[in-house]
């Protein structure tokens, strides 16, 4: 190519970098680790660890996210996270020689590869994840008594029986397929819903049993997964007092919003008149969509010291206080989190 003028825009340079992706988290994010179709690290320091996930293909390809901080983005803005402290100008100009976009052949390979991988691979659309994701919780047992799903919840100190009702979002998978382990196990199923009541994701938990018989996460490198696109939906735990569905509660109720759903179920159990959502990431907790009527939240925050924890609870307030809400912030009088106050 002769000039600058006649490279490809940004947002064609994110394609091309999303194209090979698994190769540019590799130089990226060398601490990760590829779990199905995104590449699992700690954080943009690219350390080993699960906060962050980048899809690696289809039509979210190059898309990521680090659930702790909320911090979302393309192809371009991870090699800005990572390289160029944020600057899409130097990491821009870091892409094009990455992709060798001086060269015109290179340019035309590039785009004729790209082509080349829709025609083979149709992207797979938002709508078919949500509907997989759908299905594979409707797909799963409704009723939790005595299943793996209640004894894992009593293990961690959660006796569903002393709620005031079972959570109509969980369910119990037997057999829930593992890619990590590429087999089945068993598992707890979430239904993550937007603030209209739709089913957008699903939260996977795979479960098994200990040496000693009792029922625990499954030793693997993430037991926990979320199949969907749940930025804005919430895992609705307990309705409180009204017992009105979210989008009808009372004017003036307040909403608890914490990350796990293990955290969430305890202090549903402590608080039984309390409205308890679980966003299933600290990210989401400022995401979560809520009616107007709701006017008051309680961020149910871990006791984390961590900076990018405390940036991610810091965007959460200031969202939530910008939406027009008071916002109050709890943690658990000792341990990480509200369960390990009643472990």
């Amino acid at each position: 190519m002769s000039g600058a003028s006649n490279l490809p825009d940004a947002r064609e340079v994110s394609r091309m970098l999303a194209h090979n992706m698994h190769a540019l988290v590799q130089t990226l994010l060398p601490g990760g680790t590829r779990q199905g179709a995104e590449w699992v690290c700690g954080s943009v320091a690219g350390e080993a660890g699960r906060s962050m996930a980048v899809h690696l293909h289809g039509d979210r390809a190059g898309k990521w996210g680090d659930f702790s901080t909320g911090e979302t983005g393309d192809a371009l803005d991870l090699v800005a996270a990572v390289m160029t402290r944020g600057d899409l100008k130097e990491a821009y100009r870091w892409a094009v020689n990455h992709l060798g976009l001086h060269d015109m052949g290179r340019v035309a390979e590039h785009r004729r590869q790209i082509e080349r991988k829709a025609e083979a691979t149709p992207d797979e659309s938002d709508e078919k994840r949500r509907k997989q994701a759908r299905a594979m919780w409707l797909g799963a047992q409704h009723d939790l008594i005595s299943t793996p799903v209640d004894f894992y919840l009593a293990a961690r100190g959660i006796r569903l029986a002393d709620l005031p009702s079972v959570p109509r979002a969980l369910r119990f998978a037997p057999e829930h397929y593992c890619h990590e382990i590429r087999g089945k196990l068993p598992a707890m199923l979430a239904a993550i819903t937007d603030g209209t009541g739709a089913h957008i994701a699903t939260h996977q938990t795979w479960l098994a049993q200990d040496d000693a018989g009792v029922w625990r996460k499954a030793r693997l490198e993430a037991a926990k997964k979320i199949r969907g696109a749940f930025l804005g939906g919430s895992i609705r735990l307990q309705r409180g007092a009204s017992g009105k569905s979210l989008k009808d509660s009372p004017a003036g109720e307040m909403a608890a919003i914490g990350e796990g759903i293990e955290t969430c179920l305890s202090v549903a159990l402590a608080c039984p008149e309390m409205r308890v959502l679980a966003a299933a990431s600290l990210g989401n907790m400022a995401s979560v969509q809520l009616p107007e009527q709701i006017r008051s939240v309680i961020l149910l925050a871990d006791n984390d010291d961590n900076a990018q924890a405390q940036r991610g609870l810091r965007r959460a307030i200031d969202t939530h206080l910008a939406a027009g809400r008071e916002v109050r912030v709890a943690r658990s009088p000792k341990g990480k989190d509200f369960n390990d106050a009643i472990t």
